[in-house]
């Protein structure tokens, strides 16, 4: 039995000339809204035709009337020569045999095969085209912007002190933050994780420039452009990394650029619905969960709400010099986490463990008297427990989120100072209302305190401490926008190091406005 295509190649060429072809009428058929209609502008093909029968014979023999209307034959009716040869090209894939009868049908409307098998070429082409042009199916992009408009103002005994602050960092001032994410998926089940970023609070007291340590917002950004320099309005990569299944529950994950928070398969918090300091959204240990972003690689395992993960990052993992940079030496920036965490439902629940390299600004939340010290070499054990719990529909009971941390802090040269901080803790607690007084608009209250020192290398207790509340609304306007005023208070933001005997407070207002897209 020949096989079909070898019995084609037999038959005349299905090329076409202009000159032999109706190109009106072609035209006209190709403006045509259907597929194959019953009745068209070629009324050439009668059913007392020998063609017409034959096709009729070939159609019920093999069933094939794909793409045509309502998927039957509609004969004996009139139809033009395009119909029978479309209906032709539709019987081709489900032929097993060729017969005299087939091969004279093909030879009858080789003209018009030509001529439709060069406009499915030509559609061919042009969707090739459009596919090696267009943005990858796979790939998702979605987006936050951000603007922030507020002020702070200071208080307190310490005279001196607040008059600087004002004059340095009063001002009334509008920022912007703006995230895109590019999810792209090979398989379904990875993801290759690109985020851009760019932003202009360096400058701002909301960025970490003002007299408190605490680098207010989540919408800071801080980019790693050397000591002292505003890397302001500068799109930078924030994330550059692959996450991939190993089954049995793992999960592996790595990356040039990835946060030890992307590596954890449970957050045990559920607070805020909208940031507004970001020390009140690190769990209550900020040590233990410091966010630490570099180059970095991690584990997680999870099945019926447990949890392990583990995790390294280095922060200066892309330096060549030992010293300064690289993955785990002496100027890596390292960051090991391992957390162990169950969830359930409405509640959840994780223990944390993180050892942190000092001298590497890892430890970003906590009173001045801490920072200051951690600046000196050496290394800090940071355990954290924190855990959530929700109602099942919204009302007048919050979710509640609460954490704990504990630090211990050892130097290379011990010897060195006895004022420098070897333990501190750290706590926080976050109410959140869902729907609060409107479906789709929050309430929040965080409360707590940034890492303070409890006692020193010396045995002394020092006078360390600074209690942190915000409140805040958030106005759900659309699916996409939303509007949050809040109030921040910082009672002693300078913890040991303000003047003794002496007072100084800080208190800020804002109003953020995010669209998400």
């Amino acid at each position: 039995m020949l096989s079909l295509p070898a019995a084609l190649a037999l038959l005349a060429p299905l090329s076409v000339s202009a000159v032999e072809l109706d190109l009106a009428g072609v035209r006209r058929y190709a403006a045509s809204q259907e597929q194959v209609s019953a009745i068209s502008q070629f009324g050439d093909l009668r059913p007392t035709d020998w063609a017409y029968q034959a096709l009729s014979n070939l159609i019920e023999r093999y069933g094939c009337v794909a793409g045509y209307p309502n998927g039957r034959f509609a004969g004996p009716k009139q139809m033009s020569r395009y119909e029978a040869a479309a209906l032709l090209h539709a019987c081709l894939d489900q032929i097993t045999e060729v017969t005299d009868e087939l091969k004279r049908l093909l030879k009858e409307f080789s003209q018009e095969l030509a001529v439709l098998k060069g406009r499915v070429a030509g559609l061919e082409a042009k969707v090739g085209d459009l596919e090696a042009n267009q943005f990858s199916t796979t790939t998702k992009l979605s987006g936050l912007a951000t603007f922030v408009l507020g002020a702070n103002s200071f208080g307190g005994s310490a005279s001196a002190l607040v008059k600087q602050s004002q004059a340095a960092f009063a001002a009334t001032t509008i920022n912007y933050d703006v995230q895109l994410s590019f999810d792209t998926s090979f398989s379904g089940k990875d993801l290759l994780r690109t985020n851009l970023r760019a932003g202009n609070f360096a400058g701002s007291s909301f960025g970490g420039a003002g007299p408190s340590s605490l680098s207010q917002l989540e919408v800071a950004f801080q980019e790693d452009c050397g000591s002292g320099t505003d890397c302001g309005d500068v799109v930078a990569i924030d994330r550059l990394f692959y996450q991939w299944p190993l089954g049995s529950g793992f999960t592996a994950t790595f990356g040039a650029r990835v946060g030890q928070d992307d590596m954890l398969a449970l957050w045990p918090s559920v607070y805020p619905a909208e940031t507004v300091l970001d020390v009140l959204t690190v769990a209550g240990a900020p040590a233990a969960y410091n966010k630490n972003l570099g180059a970095g690689a991690g584990l997680w395992w999870q099945q019926q709400g447990f949890s392990v993960s583990a995790n390294y990052v280095a922060a200066n993992g892309d330096r060549g010099n030992p010293a300064e940079g690289g993955l785990a030496s002496e100027g890596a920036g390292g960051t090991g986490t391992i957390q162990i965490g169950y969830s359930q439902g409405q509640w959840g629940l994780a223990a944390i463990y993180s050892y942190i390299q000092n001298a590497n600004d890892l430890v970003v939340y906590g009173t001045n008297f801490v920072l200051d010290s951690l600046t000196n070499p050496g290394n800090t054990s940071a355990l954290g427990l924190s855990g959530y719990w929700q109602p099942a529909h919204s009302g007048w009971m919050p979710s509640i989120s609460a954490g704990w941390g504990l630090n211990s802090t050892s130097y290379d040269n011990e010897d060195n100072n006895n004022a420098l901080v070897s333990n501190s803790q750290s706590w926080s607690v976050g109410l959140q209302w869902q729907d609060a007084l409107l479906k789709g608009n929050a309430l929040g209250l965080g409360v707590g305190q940034a890492t303070f020192a409890t006692s020193l290398q010396g045995g002394d207790t020092p006078r360390d401490g600074n209690y942190v509340w915000e409140w805040w609304y958030k106005f759900q306007l659309t699916d996409n926008i939303a509007v949050t005023p809040a109030l921040f208070y910082l009672s002693r933001p300078l913890g040991g190091n303000t003047p003794q005997g002496e007072s100084f407070q800080q208190l800020g207002g804002l109003i953020k406005t995010s669209f998400s897209f």
